[in-house]
């Protein structure tokens, strides 16, 4: 072992004379492993959230949408929805409906998005039937006066109904009486109701056969557009691209990014602050460092004296203090990624210990739409983390190890 290594390492244990120096290294050692810690916590928390929500949105959405710039929507979408499974990358495709409508109910009633599905292909680009809280897909396809509507659980509370119960359906683009404008009512049977875990969807989404809609807005064979999975959700820009280049103008596409642009936008800029505003405690760590080599170099400069009497160099006597601040680091760094990686790997665990000790639960399901903590633990984000920890604990060294091998051994020794 060469003596920089020696002696840095023996300057970390205090002797009896020294206990407060030993004590400072402690406190240096726990500030940069509670500082990781928390790190890897927050951002693997904010990373099962943000996977949650992708869950969650394309349980209800598709990964992406072909529509026909028209007003008319989209003819032959059988035709279409062949030609679309014929590009690599796309998985399933099936036709759908949207338009905007109001629900009437004895008690209530509320503006929504009604959309019409094929019950036998939506299963395939959505999971829509793994939703379904009451009711089946299937039910949808019973016509009659009162086809079949399945509502989110969300307005199926805010319309004061339940399963089997009628609802009245009102589009404001009726028909042309001598009376002028009347609005087009149906009367349909609620078939199903859903949960997807976004309030957003389940409040106001309401699906009906793809027939019933072409029915009611009289569409004749045309629909809205054609919904589409595919084999990869991170390549759907690409694949969007193959989409238009094969369908030519007037046909367009509209991925899940683009649809929720603003809410994953928001996500990343909060992740990114929270990385930010954290890497402040490591960096309060890093002080406790410089403090704690800065009294080592004024306890030990007469040793630093004797060493450069004896021949060794500036850069030896630098090594030793930027090893000893090193191993601080390095040894919280470590530290604070077992208990942070313990931590996020046993968080529902913890948060179940918690909620039972204090009496009170820390995610009200009725307020923030889960129930637990997600957590999902990021390789990179953890390999990020420890290499900054590390990078700002060996800079910390840096100023307090300069002063000790610019220490003159001949000052140093005058009163001695």
């Amino acid at each position: 072992m060469k003596y920089e290594w020696f002696i840095g390492l023996r300057y970390l244990k205090a002797k009896r004379k020294q206990t407060f120096i030993s004590i400072i290294t402690v406190i240096s050692i726990v500030g940069v492993m509670v500082g990781v810690m928390t790190l890897i916590v927050v951002l693997a928390v904010m990373s099962g959230f943000e996977k949650t929500l992708k869950e969650k949105i394309l349980g209800t959405q598709a990964h992406l949408v072909l529509l026909k710039a028209s007003q008319e929507g989209m003819d032959d979408y059988e035709e279409v929805a062949k030609k679309v499974q014929e590009v690599k990358g796309v998985v399933s495709a099936a036709p759908f409906i949207f338009n905007q409508v109001m629900l009437s109910s004895e008690s209530n009633v509320s503006g929504v998005v009604i959309k019409g599905i094929d019950p036998d292909r939506v299963g395939k680009v959505t999971e829509l039937a793994h939703n379904m809280k009451a009711g089946r897909l299937q039910d949808l396809k019973q016509e009659g006066d009162s086809s079949g509507i399945i509502l989110g659980v969300e307005l199926a509370k805010h319309l004061g109904i339940s399963l089997n119960d009628a609802i009245q359906v009102i589009s404001p683009l009726g028909t042309m009486t001598p009376m002028g404008m009347m609005p087009k009512m149906k009367r349909f049977r609620v078939a199903g109701i859903f949960y997807s875990g976004m309030y957003e969807y389940d409040n106001t989404m309401a699906y009906v056969s793809l027939e019933s809609a072409q029915k009611f807005f009289g569409m004749g064979a045309r629909v809205t557009g054609i919904e589409i999975k595919t084999n990869d959700i991170y390549r759907v820009k690409e694949i969007g691209k193959e989409l238009r280049q094969k369908m030519g103008f007037p046909f367009w596409t509209k991925d899940w990014m683009e649809m929720n642009r603003n809410l994953f936008s928001a996500l990343k800029l909060e992740k990114i602050a929270m990385f930010i505003i954290l890497i402040l405690i490591v960096l309060v760590a890093a002080f406790n460092i410089i403090s704690t080599l800065i009294m080592v170099v004024m306890e030990k400069h007469k040793d630093i004296a004797i060493l450069k009497s004896m021949g060794a160099p500036s850069k030896g006597i630098l090594k030793i203090f930027v090893i000893e601040g090193g191993v601080i680091g390095v040894v919280g760094t470590v530290l604070g990624t077992l208990l942070g990686l313990g931590a996020a790997f046993n968080l529902e665990k913890i948060t179940e210990f918690v909620e039972t000790l204090f009496g009170f639960k820390i995610l009200a399901s009725d307020v923030y739409y889960i129930d637990k903590l997600p957590s999902q633990v990021n390789p990179f984000d953890i390999t990020l983390i420890v290499l900054t920890a590390i990078l700002i604990s060996l800079l910390a060294t840096l100023y307090p190890a300069w002063r000790a091998s610019k220490l003159d051994p001949a000052e140093a020794l005058r009163y001695e």
